[in-house]
């Protein structure tokens, strides 16, 4: 009786066909080994093209005279003002973004109500619209011919050319990505959690914080990074709304752009340098979060 209680498991076990237990071991494709590797090469090839011959000219340029020239070109006030600015305007934009990127992925993936379909139509606006029009558009609400503009500036508030508008401009081309980053997520790992919370006796903003929150925390993360990149890269609607007044309302981008037309190209591509080493570092930062978090990133979104 104890040889076969023992042995009743083993006999209960499902058991796969030789055939199928091979199958695991071969590769999902029928490619051989040269296909494989055209394939390969193309994309390196391509990668090596568009994306790292073009960033390793930039940095070629940027220190071309020298790093005295490149430090120099980082250390003239323009610049300067062009980093802060930046940086005030990514302050800004990525915390305003992050809060409106969890409540909208909150509404839409926990609730059921009426225009949730426009509602996710209009998060994906700023991805069709150009950042120029977007841009246009502030220009429309807060210009000396519009109703808005003449009211605002009799009571001194000014929203073009000056931090506000950039500020506005960048919000609109950079709210999408936490949105969209935690959506598909938290819709596939449902209500249950939420609701088995709450059945239990916590809060609301309990459930958030234990419950919600560590589930969504990676896709969180990549979003913040994602949006932050954007917003200190963003040149077509910032350009429409600020006014290009040097040290003042220049952002990082349009400062390269002037110092380029005025063929100070060392000073140019040295502030560029600063913008791809920022999107490396957002790279790298992704990379290294994947690699040490893997696993708990992928139990997240099994969850």
């Amino acid at each position: 009786m104890a040889l076969d209680s023992l042995n009743e498991p083993a006999l209960l076990a499902p058991t796969r066909p030789v055939a199928a237990r091979e199958r695991t071991f071969h590769s999902a494709t029928t490619e051989g080994p040269l296909a494989r590797a055209v394939l390969i090469a193309l994309a390196l090839g391509f990668l090596a093209l568009f994306l790292v011959l073009p960033l390793f000219a930039v940095f070629i340029e940027a220190f071309r005279k020298g790093a005295g020239e490149f430090l120099l070109a980082l250390n003239e006030p323009d610049t300067l003002a062009a980093i802060r600015l930046t940086l005030t305007v990514a302050g800004i934009a990525v915390p305003l973004n992050l809060i409106f990127g969890v409540a909208a992925a909150w509404a839409i993936a926990k609730f059921e109500f009426k225009g949730k379909a426009f509602l996710t139509t209009l998060i994906d606006l700023p991805f069709s619209v150009s950042p120029v029009i977007s841009g246009l558009v502030y220009v429309l609400l807060f210009g000396a011919g519009s109703v808005l503009g003449p009211w605002l500036k009799s009571h001194g508030i000014e929203i073009l050319f000056a931090v506000p508008g950039i500020v506005l401009a960048t919000i609109f081309v950079t709210f999408p990505f936490v949105a969209r980053e935690l959506i598909p997520l938290m819709q596939d790992q449902g209500t249950g959690d939420e609701e088995a919370a709450l059945s239990l006796g916590a809060s609301g903003w309990q459930t958030f914080r234990y419950v919600t929150l560590p589930n969504i925390r990676w896709g969180l993360l990549y979003g913040v990074l994602l949006c932050n990149a954007r917003a200190m890269g963003e040149f077509g609607a910032v350009s429409v709304v600020s006014g290009h007044i040097r040290g003042l309302t220049n952002t990082m981008p349009l400062h390269v752009e002037i110092l380029y037309n005025e063929y100070n190209f060392v000073a140019a591509f040295a502030v560029s340098t600063l913008l791809a080493g920022l999107a490396l570092v957002t790279l790298v930062l992704k990379s290294f979060l994947e690699y040490r978090y893997g696993d708990e990133i992928a139990a997240a979104a099994k969850h």
